[in-house]
């Protein structure tokens, strides 16, 4: 796969090669030769085939987490949000240690894998919020918690220029992958200032089934505002709010 240099851009085919926009700018590929029905059937491409169901797999499941978690997302996301937890969800496939080539799957592998991801690199969680902060999943209640002890923000909140005041939010998320279906729980504290004085001990406690036999997530992230005539308003639409997932219960 190439890339276009140049004055004029080209958009369609000419020929064997096929022009197009995407994120990185304008590429340019060759058509494949090879017909769809011969990839899903000719044991030469057995591995393909196997290969093509886990990515698949893989796809879905990170669409079932990023469905649980929508509200929260659509103000701390990426625009290659959807690739990369694809990535992750393949990781998780390949170590299942049970399953055959071809049919592993999110139940079978390491769920855990995923702690830590953060879904808005250009902001990430943990370059941003430093005040300490300890999770509580407990499986037989389904209470999945955060606990943030009294912390002053300026000194540990990394905030945008223009920022006057934060929230800091928490999902807590039970995933049933096979089914894809999901229960989530979400808590946010008040509008916080941006100052020196200490705010109070933060608990956010998300509530999912309880004695639930699928995966937990607790999620925790920050959203930036700007107070303008006592209004606060989003700051740059979200584009520095923080979302990452911070623990995991598999199963």
């Amino acid at each position: 796969m190439a890339k276009q240099k140049g004055i004029i851009k080209i958009k369609g085919t000419i020929g064997d090669m096929t022009f197009y926009k995407t994120q990185d700018g304008y590429i340019v590929k060759e058509k494949t030769s090879l017909e769809g029905s011969r990839i899903a059937s000719d044991p030469a491409f057995q591995r393909t085939r196997e290969n093509g169901s886990e990515f698949g797999r893989a796809g879905k499941a990170g669409k079932v987490l990023r469905n649980a978690i929508r509200n929260q997302l659509q103000n701390a996301k990426d625009n290659r949000v959807v690739s990369r937890l694809t990535t992750e969800m393949l990781k998780v496939i390949k170590a299942d240690a049970t399953s055959t080539r071809g049919l592993r799957n999110v139940i079978d592998g390491e769920t855990e894998m995923l702690e830590g991801f953060e879904f808005n690199i250009n902001a990430k969680l943990g370059t941003t919020v430093f005040a300490p902060y300890t999770v509580t999943i407990n499986r037989v209640t389904g209470d999945l918690s955060v606990h943030i002890a009294s912390f002053v923000p300026v000194n540990m909140i990394a905030a945008p220029s223009g920022t006057t005041h934060f929230k800091i939010i928490c999902a807590g998320t039970e995933i049933d992958f096979e089914n894809a279906v999901s229960t989530t729980d979400a808590k946010e504290t008040g509008m916080l200032a941006l100052d020196s004085a200490d705010t109070a001990v933060i608990d956010l406690v998300n509530s999912v089934t309880a004695n639930s036999t699928h995966p937990l997530f607790v999620m925790l992230g920050i959203q930036f505002y700007q107070d303008v005539n006592a209004v606060k308003y989003p700051l740059k639409n979200g584009a520095f709010n923080a979302l990452a997932i911070i623990k995991i219960a598999g199963v």
